[in-house]
């Protein structure tokens, strides 16, 4: 592996993830110089990344590739700050944020049901709460072109429960789901912290039990998971799908309760959150 040219090291090296490129710098001296190449960290980011840097609401810095692959690992608010793009750190796959304000939130610009506040727990400007509704309708989209090909994604909606001031988010279960084309993944959640909880620990024990493969990737209809985060959010699975590149598509993603009649309120919505399964 010695006698290897640099540029031969760098293709092995590109081959595999950015964790494998890291990996290989502590275990052998000859992938040191390579791992930290310029070249190297270039194909680890995405195509368009100068692209999306220049819409960034502040400068980026960055001495190397391989520190600005390390910086976008972390949400670089774009569009005004109303989004977010990172890149998954393990994979350097494109992920994206949408704040609410990028949402399609029904009777969100009416007070009586809706109200906007800045909160110290998120890094957008607002994020919306529900004061009243019987018709909870929330929904995001996103274009398939600025998302990485040939990968599954799985969206998110980021979500707190007031506890002091929620009431009958969880008398009937919510809809989720996640469309592009004619593909459909559906689901239920029920929206309530402790339901959440519940279910994110069911979840883990599930998987520990089912082997690898057994699952279906697009079943319908699933009984889908919150998941409380270490940054104190919730994050509500909405669903999955496979991006294969070949030809722009709008994916939907949503949640709706609007056939009960009962009022509901006390859900803090932050963000819907695109990223790789």
């Amino acid at each position: 592996m010695e006698g290897l040219p640099a540029d031969c090291i760098i293709d092995i090296l590109s081959q595999g993830s950015p964790r494998d490129a890291c990996r290989s710098a502590v275990v052998a001296s000859v992938f040191r110089a390579a791992a930290e190449s310029d070249v190297l960290w270039d194909r680890f980011l995405p195509p368009d990344h100068e692209e999306i840097i220049s819409e960034s609401v502040s400068p980026l810095k960055y001495k190397s590739k391989k520190e600005l692959f390390f910086k976008l690992s972390s949400p670089l608010f774009i569009d005004h700050g109303l989004k977010a793009f990172f890149i998954d750190k393990a994979t350097g796959k494109k992920c994206y944020k949408l704040s609410a304000r990028k949402l399609y939130i029904a009777w969100s610009a009416n007070p009586l049901f809706w109200c906007w506040k800045p909160v110290i727990e998120s890094r957008f400007a607002e994020v919306v709460e529900l004061r009243m509704t019987s018709w909870l309708e929330i929904e995001g989209k996103i274009d398939t072109r600025i998302l990485s090909p040939n990968t599954m994604y799985r969206a998110y909606l980021i979500v707190k429960v007031a506890h002091h001031r929620a009431y009958g988010l969880d008398v009937v279960p919510c809809e989720v789901l996640v469309e592009v084309g004619e593909f459909c993944s559906r689901g239920t959640v029920t929206l309530s912290h402790n339901a959440c909880v519940k279910q994110s620990l069911e979840r883990v024990c599930g998987e520990n039990k089912v082997e690898e493969g057994s699952r279906s990737k697009f079943e319908d209809n699933v009984a889908r998971v919150g998941l409380e985060r270490k940054d104190g959010w919730l994050e509500i699975e909405l669903g999955e799908f496979y991006n294969q590149g070949m030809c722009e598509k709008e994916v939907k993603m949503s949640l709706r309760e609007i056939n009960g009649v009962h009022l509901k309120g006390g859900l803090v919505v932050e963000s819907l959150e695109i990223r790789p399964t």
